[in-house]
């Protein structure tokens, strides 16, 4: 999760972290037309606009558009209101892609990447072909297929069957399957997923904090990790971005103490405390491992019944309905991960409703440092701070499993989000 050149060659920031110098490789979009300066600003301004309704909005909520400019077809000037120097990482976000400018119509969408679109229906699979233009040289495959198949054992079959060669998301226990097979590969990333619970701390009931904690001091983080997980993961401990940039790496690891959770259960006068847990298929370790949360919860006084909800509105659903919810994140830089997901004004992405004045204003700081080491102070003490209060159980990181057949080269395993996640334009068969 650390920023590296694509379309961007280069960058610098002046000395108040306000304003960033942009420096453009040489590149041209699908349609041959060259990337310019205006098509970056463009976009940026695309996805600030409420009406595009981008995820990647709020991170660009900062930037002063009226005062930021292109200097040259290859130079452009981003001025913000605030200084922030861990801007950069939010230019290689999810949403943040790079259109022409001018583009409202998306039916035939025009990037600059190694493969270029040739059709797509909803719920059908989506074709796209090489791009001889690519400014990292032509991909090797001529054409890419991508087939929607929701159920994890479903593409589990279509890749032992031929009728794929790549899939994603495998559990752990298919993972070990396919590791004994000669049809396949399993590429496998470590701690690629943060599992977490979202409790809702801004209703009833987790709006106490002693509830939060007798949540939090019930759950047996290493079973989870060796049922759940079938032992293909990390212990989480309640803050996510394990490993990465920033991650405060001296916290005690947090432990199971069921008497603790009885005796905050009592003080809040909650015994026997109800509540659904939802989850879904969307993940595939989330049914296993709700099954196996409301059973440790149910120890400490607690009855929970975990509920299914479907896979494709879910994590649209967790937003606004329930008060505890399974949910995943993939790797993010940890500040953009603080940003979108904890920041009081982070909006539905807050799937708890933390609402931290004091954590703000620490994350806040972070960003204006100029200096790294004080800024990974600032950022270690908020995360402190959001760990106990901010309402997500995060009780493990999944390893990031893919597989492709036997006969495909090129492609590595890596986490989501990253550089060479899901990357074909290497990739050969046979």
């Amino acid at each position: 999760m650390s920023v590296v050149p694509r379309l961007a060659e280069s960058w610098e920031p002046d000395a108040t972290g306000t304003r960033w110098l942009i420096r453009l490789r040489d590149a041209r979009f699908h349609d041959n037309r060259p990337v310019t300066a205006d098509d970056v600003l463009y976009s940026y301004r695309r996805i600030a606009d409420a009406a595009t309704a981008s995820p990647a909005r709020r991170q660009f909520a900062a930037v002063d558009f009226a005062a930021s400019r292109a200097r040259s077809a290859s130079e452009l000037e981003l001025v913000l209101q605030a200084p922030d120097f861990e801007f950069p990482s939010v230019w290689g976000a999810p949403a943040t892609e790079i259109v022409p400018a001018g583009t409202t119509d998306f039916t035939a969408p025009v990037g600059s990447g190694p493969f270029r679109f040739s059709s797509f229906q909803p719920g059908r699979p989506a074709v796209f072909a090489r791009f001889d233009g690519y400014w990292g040289g032509p991909p090797t495959p001529a054409e890419l297929e991508f087939v929607p198949i929701n159920e994890e054992s479903a593409r589990v079959a279509a890749l032992m069957s031929g009728q794929v060669h790549y899939i994603h998301d495998v559990s752990a226990n298919s993972a070990k399957l396919l590791q004994g097979d000669s049809r396949a590969q399993l590429l496998a990333a470590s701690q690629g997923t943060m599992q977490a619970v979202a409790l809702k701390i801004d209703r009833p009931p987790f709006n106490d904090p002693r509830l939060v904690r007798a949540v939090l001091s019930s759950v047996d983080r290493k079973a989870l990790v060796d049922v759940a997980l079938s032992g293909h993961g990390q212990l989480g401990n309640d803050l996510f971005g394990m490993g990465l940039k920033y991650y405060p790496q001296d916290l005690p690891q947090r432990g199971r103490d069921v008497d603790l959770a009885r005796d905050l259960l009592r003080q809040a006068g909650a015994e026997g405390l109800q509540f659904e847990l939802l989850t879904s298929a969307a993940d595939p370790y989330f049914e296993s491992a709700a099954t196996l949360i409301a059973q440790q919860l149910g120890e400490a006084g607690m009855r929970v019944t975990p509920r299914m909800g479907p896979s494709e509105t879910y994590f649209s659903d967790i937003k606004k309905n329930g008060v505890a919810a399974h949910t995943r994140t993939a790797t993010l830089p940890l500040t953009t991960f603080m940003g979108q997901r904890m920041r009081g004004d982070a909006g539905s992405n807050n799937y708890t409703g933390y609402r931290s004045p004091e954590f703000d204003a620490l994350f806040t700081r972070a960003l204006s440092t100029v200096d790294q080491a004080g800024r990974a102070r600032l950022l270690a003490d908020a995360q402190r701070l959001a760990r106990d209060t901010s309402g997500l159980v995060i009780w493990g990181f999944s390893d990031w499993n893919v597989a492709v057949s036997s006969a495909v080269t090129g492609v590595r395993p890596a986490p989501p989000n990253s550089l060479d996640w899901a990357r074909f334009d290497r990739a050969a068969l046979g």
